[in-house]
Parts: C-alpha cells; structure tokens; sequence
C-alpha cells in the first residue's frame, strides 16, 4: 500500500492529546510532519477496531523458518492485521524474501524490527558483527561510536528493516550480570550515556528508529528475565541517580523508543514480584509522565519467562497495554489477545483516545521510517551491500581505539629493545590466539612455548626475557561467562612471579577478578574480544605500532576502577590495517592480484610475495604460487627469498651511511684513501660518491668463479673446489662444494687490477660493493653478516633477513632458486645465487641477504621516517636525504648515491608514476622495492623468477613489477 503524500491536504489542527504529547520532545515527529499526521490520520480514519488494535503487534520470526511457521505469521497479518515482524534467526536473502511478501499481504506497511545490537549478525548469517558495547565502550571518541550506529543503520534499511532494538543503555555495574555484561557500555552512567546518544544519533540520521532498553534498568541483576523475573532491590532515588540516568540524557538526543524489562523493582512498584513491563505505575507514572518520554513505548518480548509466568496469554498482553505500552512484543498469543483487548475496549475499560495515542504513535513512526512510500528489498547485490569493505575499515579504527593498556609498569609496553629482546609466547583459555602470535611475529621473533607440566613451562621460560601471556576465550558469544580455572590462576601467578610479563586479555575485563593478584604483571592489555582484529590490534600495541588509547569501562577489581587507561606511544614500528585508513582503494589494489597470477600461470616465477605499505602501515600484502613449479610448497608470508642486489642498499648501504655520519668516509673519499693498495692505481682518484653512483668507469661484471672451473671437465678444478670440507677449503657455495679461502682475497687483487672503461658514462657495476664489503669489515673487524644484523637488523626486529640462512632458517622456508647447470650443478636452495657473493663463503656486499616482503618493509620504512624506527635513530634524516640525491643527472645518470632513482627518459625501472624524491633497487633474482616520501609509500616484490633457469627474462619482459607500481598509484583516492 502507498499513499502519495501529494495527495493529502495538510492537516492544520491536531488533536489535544497529541499535542501535549509532542510540545517537548518530539522523536517521532518528521521533519514534514504536517504531510506525517495527514499519512496517519488517513489510514487510521479507515481502520476497523480489529485492525486498530492489530497495528500493537509486533510478531516474530526465523527467516529460515518452517512453512508451517511462515504461515502462521501469514495468517496473523491478513486476519489478525498485525503491525510490525521482528525477525530473528535465518540469512539476509531469505529475509529480504520474506519481508517483500509479507508488506505484500498487509494493508498497512509493516514495521519491521530487528535485534541488531552489533549489527545484523547479531541474528543472521553472512552479515557483519561490529564490536560489542563493551568494546566500544572503552573508546574514547564517541564519534566512532555514531558511525557504528549509522552503518547498523545503513544495513538495516538495506535488508527493509525500519528499527533496531538498540542500543542496549542498561549501566552494568554488577560483574555476575548474566544477561548483559558485555551487551552494555559500562558501569559509568555518563559513559554510557555519552555512548548510547551517539550510537542513537547514528542510527537515527540514516532514518533507522532507535530502541533504548531495558527500561528501568537491568544493569545489576545476576538473573536472566529470559529465564525468570530479576529483582532490583534498589531504592528509588538510587535507580533514579544511575539506572535512570542514560534514558533522561538520551530524552533529548531523539531517542525513538524505549523498550521496558520485565523486572522486580519493589521501590518502584508495590504490588510483590511484579513485572516492570505490566506496572502502570513504572510505564506510565515513571516513564510517560515524570520523564515525559513521548516515543514508542515497547515492552520486551512477552513470551520470556520474566512475565510469561505471570498471567495467561491475552491477560498479559492486556495487561502490558493497560500499563502504558504502545507495541506488545512477541505475544504468545495474538488471537486471544486482540480478543481480550477489544473487549476492554467495548467494556470501556480502553478508551478510544487510549486506543488512538499508541496506534497513532505507531502510525507516526511507520511515517518518520520511510514507510509512507515503501518499495520492495531489492536482492541484488545484497550481500555485497551488507558486508562492503567500508565496514571493515569502521572495524579497524574501532579496534584500534579501544585497546586498553590498564598496567605498565617501567613502559614495559612499547617494547623497544629488541636486539635484546628473547621473547615468549604462553597462550591461555579454550580459544585460538594464533592470528596474535602470527602478529607478534610481524615485528621480531617470538617463541610459542608450551608444557604439560608447570615446572616444565617455567624452566623452559628461564631463556627468555620477556614473556607475553594471551587469554584466549571463544568470541561466538557475548553473554559467555569465562572464568580462569584454579589451574590457570596457579600458572599465571607463578610465571609473573619469575618473568618479565605483558598479559594479554582477550575476552572482557572481569576476568581478572579471578586473578588473586596482578602485582606481578609487568603489562597488562585489555583487547575485550578474541576475533582477528583484537588479536592484530593488541600485537600492534604492544610493539608501538600503534598507540593504546582505550580506558576501562568497567571495573575489574580495585587496581583497576573503572576509567583506568594508560596511552603508549607509537614508536613508528609498520602498522597493519587497510587500504582505505591511508586513503587508498581496495578494489583498485585487487588488480595486483590478476597481475601476480598472471605471472604465475604464464610462469614467469613460481610465486610471488608483494607487500604495499602508505603512510607507516601495510595496506596490501600477497602471498602467492609455490616455491617451484612442482607446486609443492606454497609461498607464506614467512618465507625467504635471495634478494639479490637489494642486498645494496638493505645491508652495504646503510653501514657506509654510518661511517659518513661518523666523518670516516664522506662522497670525496677516493679509493686511494680508503685502500693502501689503490695509491698507485688507475682507480685511486675514483670517489665513494662516483662509485656509489654507477658512474665510476668500473667494468660490470667480473666472473670470478670461472677460474675455479676446468676447462675440459666444465666440472670443478680440484687446485679451487673440493666436494668435502678439507684444511684451506672451509668456504662453502654449495652443497658438496667447498672453495679454497684465500681467494676471497684475490677477489679485491682482481678489481685493482681489472681494466676501466674508457668512457666516463653511466654503466652498473657490482665491483665498488666488493670494494665496500672489504672496506667495512677492515674497519670494524668482524664481517658484514655481524655488522648489519648488530647495526640495524636485530634492532629493526628483521628476524627474517639474514646472509647464510641455513644456518638460521629451517630449509623448507627458505625459497630456491635457479637449477644453475654451468658452475655447481644443482639446485640453489638456500645459497646465493650471485656467483661473487659465493666465492665470498655467501656474504657479498652486491648480493647474499636472504629475506620476506616484511623485512624489507621495515627497513625501507625506516628511511621513510627518516632514519627512524620502533624509537630508534639509525641514520639522520640529511644523510638519506644526501644519499637520496641524483648528483650526476646533467650527465644523464639516474642514480642516486647507492640507491637506484627514477628514470630520466622513457625507460628506466619505475612505472614513470612515481616522485622524483622516491628510490629503491632492483634484484637479478625477480626482486624489487622501492619508496616513495611524497606518497609515503613503500613496495616490495619478491619472486624467484631465476627458477628454474636464469634465462627466464618474461616477469621483465612484461613489466609486472612496474606493472604493479602502476596499479599502486592508481589506487590513491584524490
């Protein structure tokens, strides 16, 4: 049915009663409310009795409920004229299908109503769950929580639902609650409030009614009213200081409803064991008239034991209308009682301004939701439309404000030190907490250690320094009650007592109520629930990616009041969240994934690691292929790749950084200086500033190893290469391949005495690093697999980036590389691919670092912050800025110092698209990376594409790499 609002005339004088009604607060007045009182009065000017009375019903259903049921609900719209259908359990599809056909039958829109109080998933499948209130009570900005209101809101007018029963406004201050708990926002009235106004004002401007319960308050009950009737044994003015409170502040916020409990509040209502939603004195006395609320008025589901046991079917209903209710929820039994009801009504017991007040009321919110000009659920694309991506991104700010960090004691939290961090992970409670692990893994290495026995666990914990214990318990459910068995409470006091120790609680604050004490506690994380995005969010804090900015809602225990919240800091560690927090567009990003298989299939390499970084937090990360074509093992994100010349600027470059910040080389040194050697050579006046700029007429490429391979054989010369470990043969480059040692000396006899090029032009040459590498462990006496992982890697928490990594890594994380057939015959699996970094036992200063997309982001992250990261200086922002300088472009040569720059012309190794300030290099091996201050963005791609033959040039050839930093700045939303 729809009425065209055209059509009507405007109604200039209402009737008394609705004027006192509306003369304060007017919830349900539209904005054009003369067209709203003309859609009503016309369609209740045409109404029965028996219809009149049918709009106080409102009737529920599963969506996946049975055909028997459906066509009960089917006979109480088009004999029983109900006015609304709380829908239940079932799935979007089945409900928006329902929903149309019921509006079909009814001659008046139906209102539709939902318990969503965290979204529709509260009661469907497939759709979204927003944080609980609890959760979001601990944020600190209520804006936040005004867009979950509204995107609720913004789903539930999607699906043709017209009001929400939310939010929940009960102020729960009793822990044993067992029905609210986590459904509330707190303890604290004001935040409550504070909470529950915005949450209204959210749902109420995406044209959704809003719902306030459970009225007078079900806060500290330790019954279920599902179960049996709760007893609030408070006194009058205590229920109006507290229980009463949010529901006065949320009077002027455009609340649309209240919905009443069945509840025992003996201060309130005399008559014993009296339900709230049947007293007149509560509904009308209290409610109506001394709070003056002139919303919808509803009672909670008649069919709960609270009040079901009270009286027969009908009587209740009859009963809860008397009291002042206008929409009688959830009846047992409609027929009888719209029976009962019109016979109070013909026996002058329910006058017709009675009967008028709720039914118009009713008729004025169908108006106020949009009902006036009623189109069907359009199925389309509804899913898609439910779970867009603009939820998860709400989600992860939601998260990520209300970490709540309620103990640190000495700033145990960020943890910084980490090159001597030895960290531990005990996880605790019947859920999962491996995305929290996988998490902590992002920022160093940490140890899951476990035990069948307490003195096992404790001894094996002796090594660490640092313990981080997570309490895991099931997210399925907010009305859980986890409590810690004596054995956990045992464990954890014992473990704090010995160790350094963060707790982590995944699950709501009131489980350290079983804790005896938590003066052990060095740290102590409240992340409220135990899904991906609290387990993510709490690993972030707790490595200072993010700063902690929740407090407490509630109390848990007296260490502990409530508003306990202490903000850390962030220490510039990468962050993980999505595209849209930095102001990028997923969907455009998902184009790398085409390109990535794309690569794959036409077997280009056999997999793919990408990672995408903008303004300090991974945005894209892929994972993709296998290690080799036989596709036996898939590439994971913890997996390493020989990164080939990014060894350049990840390891040779920074430490040569360090000794231009300690004035012991700067762009003028020659190799004269810097080698004893050199004086008397033609290379003694080339300086470090024309090396490290490719622009130092050295040759390319020198192949050292092909003297240790006999030219008949093509095998190895036995005077260079022995198959086993022999005196003077210790330098391995393979497996069964041992070079003699002394020729890594004659590696550097070799470059002194190797022709230069004629021409001074730009030519990229591998041979100043061999020159560096030597340089650097001369002057600091140990060698560069030591001095970069003590400078820089151990501290950037880069666990995963190492030389010679079988003897750090297990072999099946370590990718392989080409079937090299020419100088050591087998399968490169965990050595170098570079034949000079080889000869040089696999640390080369040109090539030989071993690592993930991860690690790589962290270091080019850190010279996006200029030389900052996790709290650390390691490098002064103007040195990477006068390393991140094309000193020689007038000469047409692109690079910078080190770093690799963008093109000047039309060819170069960017996709064109990038700043002039941005820098990276490029890798034989299929790798890349590559940063960008101006758009903040860092980019890694790591491939084997040398698999199983270097001659393999497609991945190139076709440009994915560039291809894919294209499709990075395309995705910038302007």
């Amino acid at each position: 049915m729809r009425l065209q609002r055209s059509t009507f005339c405007l109604v200039l004088v209402s009737l008394f009663f609705l004027q006192a009604a509306y003369s304060q607060n007017r919830p349900l007045i539209a904005d054009d409310h003369e067209f709203q009182r003309a859609w009503a009065d016309s369609i209740y000017n045409r109404m029965s009795l028996q219809e009149k009375v049918g709009q106080l019903f409102m009737v529920d259903i599963n969506s996946s409920g049975t055909s028997e049921e459906i066509s009960k609900i089917t006979e109480l719209i088009e004999q029983h004229h109900v006015g609304g259908i709380l829908f239940s359990k079932g799935g979007p599809h089945r409900q928006a299908k329902l929903t149309n056909e019921f509006q079909a039958l009814s001659k008046v829109p139906l209102l539709i109503g939902m318990d969503a109080e965290w979204g529709l998933a509260m009661r469907l499948d497939s759709t979204y769950a927003f944080p609980w209130n609890m959760t979001l009570g601990a944020i600190q900005d209520d804006k936040l929580v005004e867009e979950v209101g509204a995107s609720i809101a913004k789903h539930a007018v999607r699906l043709g639902v017209q009001i929400n029963f939310a939010p929940v406004v009960d102020v729960n201050t009793n822990p044993a609650n067992p029905i609210i708990g986590n459904r509330s926002f707190g303890e604290n009235k004001e935040n409550v409030s504070r909470k529950a106004a915005a949450y209204i004002k959210g749902m109420e401007r995406e044209n959704v009614l809003s719902s306030a319960k459970h009225f007078p308050g079900h806060g500290d009950t330790e019954t279920d009213s599902h179960k049996t009737l709760p007893t609030i044994d408070f006194s009058r003015e205590r229920i109006f200081r507290e229980e009463l409170y949010p529901y006065r502040e949320m009077f002027t916020n455009g609340l649309s409803s209240v919905m009443v409990g069945h509840l025992n509040v003996p201060s309130l209502e005399g008559r014993r064991d009296f339900p709230s939603s049947l007293s007149h004195g509560i509904v009308t006395g209290i409610l109506k008239e001394q709070m003056e609320f002139n919303g919808l008025v509803i009672t909670d589901a008649l069919n709960m034991k609270g009040v079901a046991d009270f009286d027969k079917p009908g009587e209740i209903d009859l009963a809860a209308f008397l009291a002042g209710n206008d929409i009688l929820l959830m009846s047992k039994d409609v027929p009888l009682a719209s029976e009962k009801i019109i016979e109070a009504y013909h026996e002058g017991l329910i006058t017709e301004e009675r009967l008028k007040h709720s039914v118009r009321k009713i008729l004025y919110a169908k108006y106020k939701a949009g009902l006036y000009d009623l189109e069907p659920v359009n199925t389309a694309y509804l899913y898609e439309d439910l779970n867009s991506i603009k939820n998860e991104v709400l989600a992860h700010e939601l998260y990520e404000n209300a970490m709540t960090v309620i103990k640190n004691d000495r700033s145990t939290i960020p943890v910084r030190d980490l090159e001597r961090s030895k960290i531990a992970y005990v996880s605790f409670g019947e859920a999962s907490g491996d995305v929290f692990y996988e998490h902590l893994n992002r920022y160093t290495q940490v140890d899951t250690v476990t035990a069948e026995t307490l003195d096992v666990l404790l001894n094996k914990l002796e090594s660490y320094n640092l313990v981080i214990l997570g309490y895991h318990q099931s997210d399925e459910s907010p009305w859980a009650k986890f409590r810690m068995s004596q054995k956990e409470q045992a464990w954890l006091y014992e473990i704090a007592r010995k160790n350094k120790v963060i707790l982590n609680i995944f699950t709501r604050p009131y489980t350290l109520l079983d804790l005896n004490s938590t003066g052990n506690f060095e740290g102590i994380q409240i992340a409220y629930q135990n899904n991906k995005l609290a387990q993510e969010k709490a690993a972030q804090v707790i490595f200072g990616a993010i700063e902690a900015k929740g407090k407490l809602p509630v109390s848990a225990g007296e260490d502990f009041p409530q508003g306990t919240g202490y903000r850390t800091r962030n220490i510039h560690r990468l962050a993980y969240g999505l595209p849209e927090s930095v102001g990028m567009n997923s969907y455009k990003l998902r184009k790398i994934d085409s390109l990535v298989k794309q690569a794959i299939d036409k077997k280009m390499t056999p997999g793919v690691q990408v990672i995408v970084a903008r303004k300090g937090k991974v945005i894209y990360e892929l994972n993709e292929g296998y290690h080799t074509y036989e596709k036996e093992s898939p590439v994971r994100s913890s997996d390493v790749y020989d990164i080939a010349s990014l060894t350049k600027i990840l390891s040779t470059l920074p430490l040569v950084m360090e000794l231009v910040e300690k004035n012991e080389l700067d762009f003028d040194s020659t190799l004269g200086q810097m080698f004893p050697e050199f004086r008397n050579t033609d290379k003694a006046n080339i300086t470090l500033l024309e090396m490290l700029s490719h622009y130092g007429r050295f040759k390319s490429w020198i192949p050292f190893h092909s003297v240790t391979i006999d030219p008949k054989t093509k095998r190895g010369n036995k005077n260079y290469v022995r198959d086993v470990e022999f005196p003077g043969f210790n330098t391995r480059i393979a497996e069964g391949m041992y070079v003699r040692n002394d020729i890594r000396d004659s590696i550097v006899k070799v470059i002194r005495q190797s022709e230069l090029n004629k021409k001074k032009e730009y030519k990229y040459s591998d041979l100043p690093y061999y020159l560096l590498k030597a340089y650097l462990e001369n002057s600091y006496g140990t060698s560069l697999d030591y001095l970069i992982q003590d400078h820089f890697l151990q501290s950037l928490g880069a666990n995963n980036t190492s030389y010679l990594p079988l003897n750090k890594f297990p072999k099946e994380r370590i990718v392989p590389t080409e079937e090299d057939k020419i100088w050591r015959n087998q399968l490169l699996q965990g050595y170098v691919h570079d034949q000079g970094a080889a000869m040089l036992g696999g640390i080369g200063g040109q090539a030989g670092l071993f690592s993930n997309a991860n690690d790589v982001a962290k270091i080019m992250q850190m010279y996006l912050n200029g030389g900052e990261y996790g709290g650390k200086r390691f490098l002064k922002q103007e040195t990477i800025n006068k390393f991140n300088t094309c000193y020689y472009c007038d000469d047409e040569v692109r690079r910078g110092v080190g770093f690799d720059k963008p093109q000047l012309k039309e060819a170069g190794p960017t996709c064109g698209c990038v700043s002039m300030t941005s820098f990276g290099h490029s890798g034989f091996t299929g790798t890349f990376t590559w940063a960008d201050p101006e758009e903040e963005i860092v980019y890694v791609f790591l491939s084997n594409r040398v698999h199983p033959s270097a001659i393999n040039n497609d991945l190139l050839k076709e440009g994915i790499r560039t291809r894919i930093q294209e499709v990075i700045y395309e995705a910038i939303d302007q």
